[in-house]
Order: C-alpha cells, then structure tokens, then sequence
C-alpha cells in the first residue's frame, strides 16, 4: 500500500473521531454548565485549556467568553482542529484516496460538509446548538458505521483503525482532564460528593459510558471509580486501555510496528500506575497531562514507520 494512501486513510479516521469528539465536548459542557448550582461558576475557556489551544485562541480572541470559545472550537477556519476545519480535511483526504473508500461514505461526507456549512450558525447560537451538534454525531456514526460494514478490512482498514483509536485514547483522557479541572475550580464550601457527582456524570455521558460504568462498576458515579474505568478498562470502546489494544493488534498486523507497539505497551503499563484517583488533585492533572504527550508520540512513531517524507 502507497504510504501517501495509507497516511490519507489514517488521517481520515483521525479528524472524523475528531469532528464527534468536539461536537459532543462542547455539546455535554453546555449540559453541564446547566446542570450545575448557579453558586458554582466554570469557565468555558477551559475547553481551550484542554485542547492546549491557548496560543491559537489567543491571537485570534481577546475575549474569553461563550461565544467565542464555541465559534473557534465550531467554526473558526483559522484554528485547524475545529469542527469544521477538521469536517473539511476529512472530506480532503477521502477526494484523493477515493479507491479506498466507498462511494457512498464519500457522498455522506459530502453531504455532512454541506449540512454543516449552511448550518454552522446554529452551532454558535446557544438556542440551537445542542440540535445542530446531535445531528453532526448522528453524522458521524453514521459515516464510521458504513465504513466498518463495508469497507475491506486489510492494511487500508488497519491504518484507519489506528487512527481512529489513537484520536478517540487521546480525548477521552481530554474529556477526564475537563472533569478534573472542573472538580478542581469547585468553591470549598461546593467541594462535595453532590457537585462531583454531577461533573463525572457528564464526563460519563460525554463518552456514551454511563450504563456500562454502572453495569461494570456497581457503585455510584465518583471520580475515584470513573477515572479508573475510563482510563483502564479493557473492554468498553472509549476506554484509553482499549484504544492502546486496538492499536497495537493494528499495528501487528503491519511491517515496521514493533517500535509503536513497544511504545504503546511502555504506556499500558503506566495507565496500571497506583495512582489516588479518589482524591482530586494536581497529580492526577500531570498524569494526564504526560498521557497526552505519550500519546502524541505514538504519532510521530507512526508516521516515522510508515508515513516517510519523499
């Protein structure tokens, strides 16, 4: 397979988990920042914290408020990693790799481009946002659903596979650094079971988690159980452990991925570190934090192995 090809199939599946992966991260904040007592005030420039956009945000804003947020993690053309941005680069990669996937996703993401671009504005508008956003992660599934159904499941498939894993690990551990910092920024006197239980369940709900967490779990929702699960659970699909599995039997399965596979261990085995996750604190941030860039590093692996520049 022509590592140009390979790289277009791999950064396809990484920018449409991303364009779900925003919806539903500005779509759940939303919910929570509802759900919340009104004495409990969160920022969402935290969403630009978490993304590590601080920089980009910056030069283009100088207000940090709702509006803006949602507009440069939505719509902004400028900011790579928007909704739309991203929307667009999927539709890209698939133009010039269209012998690699099927027709009908590449008319579905056509039509989702389409949808988006003259819709965009009700992302913005707080009064039609979480309508407008339902309908991209419906999109979204709906294209990814098609793909596993009727896309060939050899290297092409493997390389999208990747992708998407390595896209979903690293925001799932955003959306856990999202909780964290939120429980973090809660007042003392809201520093209790009650406001905590109302983050985590958003961060549950954020990754469709919930019912399994509970199922799983057999205990209330607590960051003690949640981050744990979300972290090291080996079965549920958003969990980074199951990411981590899925990419290294990818990556088994091509030339060249023993470098990404014992890099991808070296990281399972740090996910199994004793760690206090029941007690909120500025480690459990670093730990995140270091996942993130670990995570990162599988990519520059990745594309050293199979994505060479001519």
């Amino acid at each position: 397979m022509l590592s140009r090809v390979a790289e277009r199939v791999y950064w396809t599946a990484r920018y449409l988990e991303r364009v779900a992966s925003t919806a539903r991260l500005v779509s759940i904040y939303q919910s929570l920042l509802f759900d919340l007592p009104t004495t409990i005030k969160q920022s969402w420039y935290n969403l630009i914290v978490i993304n590590d956009l601080e920089e980009a945000f910056g030069e283009r804003y100088s207000q940090r408020n709702e509006r803006n947020v949602v507009k440069f993690l939505l719509a902004d053309p400028e900011n790579p990693s928007s909704l739309l941005s991203s929307l667009k680069a999927v539709r890209e990669n698939v133009r010039t790799t269209r012998d690699a996937v099927p027709e009908e996703a590449w008319e579905m993401i056509c039509e989702m481009c389409l949808f988006v671009q003259e819709h965009i504005d009700q992302g913005i508008d707080r009064r039609t946002r979480h309508e407008f956003l339902e309908e991209v992660i419906k999109g979204c599934l709906q294209i990814n659903g098609l793909l596993y159904s009727t896309m060939p499941h050899d290297e092409s498939w493997d390389f999208f596979t990747i992708g998407s894993h390595l896209e979903r690990g690293d925001m799932t551990s955003r959306y856990l650094e999202a909780g964290l910092t939120a429980v973090l920024e809660l007042p003392d006197d809201d520093f209790n079971p009650s406001g905590q239980q109302i983050i985590w369940g958003s961060v549950l709900r954020s990754l469709n988690a919930t019912q399994y967490y509970l199922h799983t779990t057999r205990t209330p929702v607590k960051g003690g159980e949640v981050m744990p699960y979300l972290l090291r659970d080996p079965v549920f699909p958003k969990s980074v452990a199951y990411c981590l599995q899925v990419i290294m039997n990818s990556c088994a399965q091509l030339p060249n991925g023993k470098a990404a596979i014992k890099k991808l261990k070296d990281i399972e085995a740090k996910l199994n570190d004793e760690l206090d996750f029941y007690e909120p604190s500025e480690e459990l941030l670093q730990f995140l934090n270091h996942l993130q860039i670990s995570l990162t590093s599988i990519h520059f692996i990745i594309n050293e192995a199979w994505f060479p520049e001519d």
